[in-house]
């Protein structure tokens, strides 16, 4: 589904390339834990699959179709969560859906038959007519999700999607994460929860100073490196210094 050859992104006024000489491949249909410490290149690396930022050097292929050139047909298929709110907080719930399919181009019966689909899958129909502004945070989290869902999307990144929130909302989240990739959606998931990407992922990849470390299913990867759990692994891979 995605295959990533030799990527190279280097921010303005930055002498260290954040992404550099990256070479990945995410099977379609896969659950795609990439991890890495602040500043590794796991954001930057999503937005540049996204097509929020361009491909600079080498060759990323989302679907068959190259980006480089195709950013507007790969948006079609594929959505990004970030770690921010993507809603409006004056709007309400069903207000911002609304908003937001109209943005995407859906219009009419399918408009108000994707804001039904959404709103069932995060769970928010007894929110809908409340103000974004007003949620929890939780339920935030889970508005810019049906946000990204709708345009169906056969492949989802999700950018630490339980960062800061209830124990009640992240498992509800872990959960939908799971049945929308078993739905066949492929799902690239970052996160700073070892365990998390311990229970969901099918294959791991380990980023620091924008290269890839190690690419595997967790048995492998804790096979070749004799590590007793994924938390161990990363922290012999990426050492224990505090990043920024």
């Amino acid at each position: 589904m995605i295959d990533i050859q030799q990527l190279t992104f280097r921010y303005s006024r930055q002498a260290v390339p954040a992404i550099a000489d990256l070479s990945v491949r995410v099977r379609e249909g896969s659950l795609f834990g990439l991890l890495g410490p602040n500043g590794s290149g796991k954001t930057t690396l999503i937005s540049i699959l996204a097509g929020l930022l361009p491909v600079q050097g080498g060759r990323v292929t989302i679907g068959g179709d190259e980006l480089r050139g195709n950013v507007s047909r790969i948006q079609r298929f594929s959505s990004l969560v970030p770690q921010e709110d993507v809603f409006y907080p004056s709007l309400t719930v069903v207000e911002n859906l609304a908003f937001f399919a109209g943005v995407l181009g859906i219009e009419g019966a399918e408009r108000q038959a994707r804001m039904r689909e959404v709103l069932g899958t995060t769970g928010l129909e007894r929110a809908r007519a409340m103000r974004a502004g007003r949620l929890s945070g939780g339920m935030k989290r889970r508005l810019s999700i049906a946000v990204g869902l709708l345009n169906r999307p056969k492949v989802l990144f999700l950018d630490e999607p339980t960062a800061g929130i209830d124990p009640q909302s992240r498992h509800f989240i872990l959960e939908f994460v799971r049945r929308v990739n078993a739905a066949g959606t492929t799902v690239i998931y970052t996160s700073h929860y070892m365990e998390e990407v311990e229970s969901l992922c099918d294959d791991i990849g380990i980023l620091d100073e924008g290269r890839l470390l190690v690419q595997g299913s967790l048995a492998e990867l804790l096979a070749g490196a004799a590590a007793a759990n994924l938390d161990a692994l990363f922290l012999g891979l990426t050492k224990t210094a505090l990043r920024d």
